[in-house]
């Protein structure tokens, strides 16, 4: 049955941010330093030798699952409240081992790309991808540069994850370059936290522009709508901690007002250490566009790091950084 997607959430994830296939990929990488060819014959038969053994969650299983029950609530004969692709750079063969794995810990995935060593992005619209997880920069940044959709790069899991609540699934994001355009924090950037708040307090009517995130926070939203409860009682529960505070506050609550979405919890930490208010919090992912906090939450939380566009002074400053 040919079903139109545009109400549904779909969910693109590589198959090294849904699975650990890390010592899969240290294989490839230390033979490609050698020979390209070399490396695919030897990532190849490593593959190969071990399609039936079983493969660790990566970052993002636990959200996948998760998103995955809630299509136990879709109505009969309406599209999927959600659907997740798995998009790989594995051939066909080699990507056994994924499909095995999938079918063994019975995902309800039905759709799989397999590019044999291509760039999975340009797929992304085919699919009708609302937001791609991945371990691989480049193609996280090729899809924030297109605006195609939102994008994250996933961190590894948390050594000792907390148990998740059942029944629910939990997003936190971070608010500024997230949700809501640049613009914001490259005053306080450039001109430093005083100026920052005054200009937001003076703009509190004013809705910020559109983040690469607001799109998928919409669609999030159209979820909520689809399932059979208020959204105050909704198993799909969305967090937004940020870094501001009074009198920066008002503005970001306005302009979600402005977009028709609910938000369930907003944390205005002021400066503080998000990773506290994350664990307590028990989201299935967390997203952030600053390294510093993308860190510190990856080792309590599953963590996705959002990139800047490349034409972003935002973007200079933290390759500036990296490079010191």
């Amino acid at each position: 049955m040919l079903f139109n997607l545009s109400d549904t959430l779909v969910i693109g994830i590589s198959a090294t941010a849904l699975f650990d296939l890390k010592e899969a990929d240290q294989v490839f990488r230390e033979k490609y330093a050698e020979d390209k060819d070399t490396a695919i014959v030897e990532y190849r038969k490593y593959m190969l030798e071990r399609e039936d053994e079983p493969l660790q969650d990566g970052t993002g299983m636990p959200l996948v699952k998760a998103l995955l029950e809630l299509n136990k609530y879709q109505p009969e004969d309406e599209a999927p409240l959600v659907e997740v692709v798995v998009m790989s750079r594995n051939s066909p063969e080699t990507g056994i081992r994924v499909l095995q794995n999938i079918r063994n810990k019975q995902l309800k995935i039905s759709r799989h790309a397999f590019t044999g060593g291509e760039s999975v992005v340009d797929y992304l619209d085919a699919f009708d991808v609302d937001l791609f997880l991945t371990t691989m920069v480049k193609d996280a940044q090729k899809v924030i540069d297109g605006k195609t959709c939102a994008a994250a790069i996933l961190k590894d899991p948390p050594k000792n994850p907390k148990k998740l609540p059942e029944g629910q699934v939990r997003i936190a994001f971070d608010g500024d370059a997230v949700l809501f355009d640049e613009s914001s924090e490259i005053v306080y950037k450039a001109e430093g936290l005083d100026k920052f708040c005054e200009s937001e307090d003076q703009q509190q009517n004013e809705p910020m522009q559109e983040g690469p995130y607001a799109a998928l926070l919409k669609k999030i939203s159209r979820l909520q709508e689809r399932l059979p409860f208020s959204v105050e009682s909704s198993p799909v529960r969305i967090s937004i901690v940020t870094a501001r505070n009074a009198p920066a506050e008002m503005r970001v609550i306005k302009t979600l007002r402005h977009w028709g979405v609910y938000v369930d919890e907003i944390f205005f930490l002021g400066g503080l250490e998000k990773t506290k208010v994350l664990e307590a919090f028990h989201p299935h992912i967390f997203f952030d566009d600053q390294e510093l906090h993308i860190e510190n939450a990856a080792k309590v939380v599953p963590s996705g790091k959002v990139p800047y566009s490349s034409s972003s002074p935002l973007h200079k400053q933290a390759i500036d950084r990296s490079e010191r």
